[in-house]
């Protein structure tokens, strides 16, 4: 790398899953619209042909005279290319395929097991990680091997899981998981003080929040602007939508809705239950606690106004995006350069010395979350600084809340332990402990034809 007064060239960067079009796209437009950074980037992906594709999309975007982040992409073929002597390794991959996220998700449903996402826990988020963490074995042992050094950046889900087997496998490594969930619920607040004090024209950087739990579980204890208390004005905005729940005066909300959005009575009701925000989509949120809650069955979904988002969606939105990627490729559709409203490239100029940085991310517990175990892998704020992401202290949860936490951390670590172990007993046993599977009869063959 270079140093250059405020500007670092010369980065190299290795990007794990680089066929993505999804992230992958996100990283261009981003990386693009930052000019205080510049370097090459090194593709790599199961699937040559996708990052080959990313190559010339992405040096197509770098030439472009609104690109004031200039890159050079390149496809390769192994880990070990894409990975020595790199500054970043940025690793965003779907753990299968999406007829294996398919099983995952619907099979169960011949149980009366219902998810809405089921890439985190459940049954959904249990298979996955079966998928997952023999992948992050090698790709943290070629880490380990060519690039030792190296910020990892980790995109991919079940992100305490993908991050714990990071850390299970080179103890040394340097480290987190980043999750935008908590970005949304921001956003939710900046909606509140408009509804509630007719303030506009707030960034989600103005609303100040402390962070604690586990990804896709997170709660805000603490949240201001400008001085306003915006929990107790939560408490507030909660009694005037827990009813009908937030759609912005849109009668027909839940069925005009995309799958991704949500009411967000499921928040509501969880601030009703235990006074703290809870801080990710109302999606992920449901699959944390019992069935009976919010997924219970379609109908109860309903209710609760969020959606079942069926992986037949995902397959049909996938080959939209390769349709896309040949437009691209060949000239016959423009890459809009816009921001994402992402995190990662921030974060690594924060890394870099360019600036400092307070975000949310996922990261061993050192003692952030006084009441979990040392090590697990929560989420919480971090300090980022020049080759420094440090946490910051969050505090501790009630009781009860502590309690469902725990059960989620607990089954992430045994799962973890099972497969670098092989024991499917282990496997068995956390499937069992889920609070999606605890309502269902099942029997050891039901469980073993669904894992």
């Amino acid at each position: 790398m270079k140093y250059r007064k405020d500007k670092v060239e010369d980065i190299n960067i290795a990007y794990i899953g680089g066929g993505s079009n999804g992230w992958g796209w996100t990283l261009i437009g981003d990386l693009a619209l930052e000019e205080k950074l510049s370097g090459n980037i090194r593709l790599y992906d199961i699937d040559y042909d996708a990052s080959c594709n990313n190559e010339i999309i992405g040096n197509n975007v770098t030439k472009k005279c609104n690109a004031k982040g200039k890159w050079a992409y390149k496809a390769v073929k192994t880990l070990k290319e894409a990975l020595t002597g790199v500054d970043f390794v940025l690793i965003s991959i779907l753990p299968g395929t999406f007829d294996e996220m398919e099983s995952d998700v619907h099979l169960p449903e011949q149980y009366g097991i219902y998810q809405s996402v089921g890439d985190t826990v459940g049954p959904g988020g249990i298979n996955r990680a079966l998928r997952t963490i023999p992948m992050f074995v090698e790709i943290t042992e070629a880490i380990k091997k060519y690039s030792p050094n190296a910020w990892v950046i980790n995109f991919t889900n079940p992100m305490s899981i993908c991050v714990r087997t990071l850390y299970k496998v080179f103890p040394e490594i340097h480290a987190y998981g980043c999750c935008h969930e908590v970005f949304h619920t921001q956003q939710l607040l900046i909606d509140m003080l408009k509804d509630m004090k007719n303030i506009t024209g707030i960034k989600r950087e103005d609303i100040k929040v402390n962070i604690l739990g586990i990804n896709h579980f997170t709660w805000l204890d603490e949240a201001t602007y400008q001085g306003i208390d915006l929990i107790s004005l939560y408490e507030k905005f909660v009694d005037k939508y827990y009813k009908e729940g937030f759609t912005k005066g849109d009668l027909n909300f839940w069925i005009n809705s995309s799958y991704w959005d949500s009411a967000e009575k499921v928040k509501f009701d969880l601030f009703k239950r235990y006074g703290l925000i809870a801080a990710a989509g109302d999606r992920h949120l449901a699959e944390f606690v019992p069935s009976s809650w919010y997924l219970k069955d379609p109908k109860t979904v309903e209710k609760w106004g969020f959606h079942l988002t069926p992986v037949s969606w995902r397959k049909e939105h996938k080959k939209e995006l390769i349709e896309k990627a040949i437009k691209l490729v060949n000239g016959k559709e423009e890459f809009e350069i816009e921001p994402s409203g992402e995190e990662g490239v921030r974060q690594m100029k924060a890394i870099l010395g360019l600036e400092d940085l307070i975000t949310n991310v996922n990261l061993p517990n050192l003692g952030q979350l006084t009441d979990f175990p040392k090590n697990v892998i929560v989420e919480t704020n971090a300090l980022f600084r020049k080759n420094s992401v440090k946490p910051i202290a969050a505090g501790s949860f009630s009781k009860e809340i502590h309690n469902m936490e725990m059960t989620h951390v607990l089954n992430q670590e045994t799962v973890v332990e099972a497969v670098l172990n092989e024991d499917i007993e282990k496997v068995f046993r956390a499937f069992l402990n889920d609070p999606l599977v605890i309502g269902a009869s099942l029997d050891r063959n039901d469980v073993l034809r669904i894992i």
